[in-house]
Order: C-alpha cells, then structure tokens, then sequence
C-alpha cells in the first residue's frame, strides 16, 4: 500500500498490510509491540513484547503468568499496544481487553520454540530479584539436565493472551507535522466500527 492509498475499511485488513509491509522493510523486530498496563494502584507500565499471532480474534502474544506483567494483567484486563515502524513512519495504536489464549493453543507455540527457549521459561523466574547471573545459569543447568534430551512440556506458569481489541489508531507522518490520523472504535465487542480522522 502506497502512501497515497486510502486506509481500508476494517482495521484488521489494514493492520495486516502495513505489518507485511514492516516485515519487508524493518530491519529488527517488525512484530515488536509496546504493550502498556496498569499496577494494581493505577500506575502505568510498559514493555515490549513479540506479536505471535494477529487475526480478526485479536492480537496475541506469551508471557510468564508470574511475572510483573502476569500479575498486572490479572488485576486488569485493559491494555494498549502501540506498534511504531520507524522505516515505514507509521504507527499503530490499539486499546483493548485480553483473555487468556487456549491451552491447546498456549502447547503448540511453545513446542514451536527453540529448545533452549523452553528450558528459559523453566529457568527463569521472570521479574524476580535473582542473586546474580550465575544463579540463572545454574537453573538453566539444572533444567537442561533435568530434560535430557526427551520432551520439554510447558510450564504449567507459562501462556498467552489475545488482546481483544476496541479502538485502533492508524498514524502516518506526513511533511510540516501535518500527519494523517485515522480511528476505529467499537461501542460494544464485536459490533460495527465506527471511523473518525482526528487532527495531527
């Protein structure tokens, strides 16, 4: 899609076109995506994160159940993603709710991760004060002799979210700031979509 095309009419068509253009220009990472959620008393807090899977169901992405953002995510279930691609001067900002991925579907990307990655998440108590790096080894150690070379299953703390979402914002940069935006919104889950263009 050029610059001088117009944004389709359903966001999930128009996120699918500019991330299949980001992955043919980004150098690194065109699935990372900030994710922003909220402290159990209201502060905000964001990190980055991989987009494993994006269809019409929502946007989702793994995560120790256990860790900072597992916690959080438990508390409240309200989230923003923001995907910015420096090469293309676009960004994508989403707000929504997520809810747990299947188990079925929590299995199979795990067994799709390298080897060494599974044992990470056996290993890693994520967000958690550690001693030192050697203490990390160690359990990396530990786990990758614990396995052996048989199956590595899924940590019963380990899954995904899909991130359901409400309310996306389309931004490209245009010269002088004078930027395109363009919104979707739903009023309820599910319904239509209602557009607006807001002012750069």
């Amino acid at each position: 899609m050029t610059d001088n095309t117009a944004v389709f009419s359903e966001p999930f068509e128009t996120f699918q076109e500019w991330l299949k253009e980001a992955e043919a220009s980004e150098p690194n990472d065109p699935t990372a995506m900030a994710l922003a959620t909220s402290t159990p008393d209201g502060h905000p807090s964001v990190r980055m994160v991989l987009l494993k899977g994006a269809d019409e169901n929502g946007f989702v992405f793994y995560t120790n159940l256990e860790s900072r953002k597992g916690g959080e995510l438990a508390a409240n279930q309200h989230v923003a993603l923001l995907f910015h691609w420096k090469s293309l001067r676009r960004q994508i900002r989403i707000e929504g709710q997520v809810e747990p991925v299947t188990e079925a579907e929590a299995d199979a990307y795990f067994a799709s991760r390298p080897r060494t990655s599974r044992i990470g998440a056996w290993a890693s108590k994520q967000s958690r004060p550690m001693e030192g790096r050697f203490e990390f080894e160690a359990a990396i150690a530990h786990y990758t002799a614990h396995f052996g070379i048989g199956d590595i299953p899924r940590p019963e703390c380990w899954s995904g979210y899909r991130v359901k979402p409400v309310y996306f914002e389309f931004w490209r940069d245009r010269k002088f700031r004078l930027h395109e935006r363009k919104t979707y919104s739903q009023t309820s889950p599910g319904g239509a979509w209602d557009t607006a263009e807001l002012y750069p």
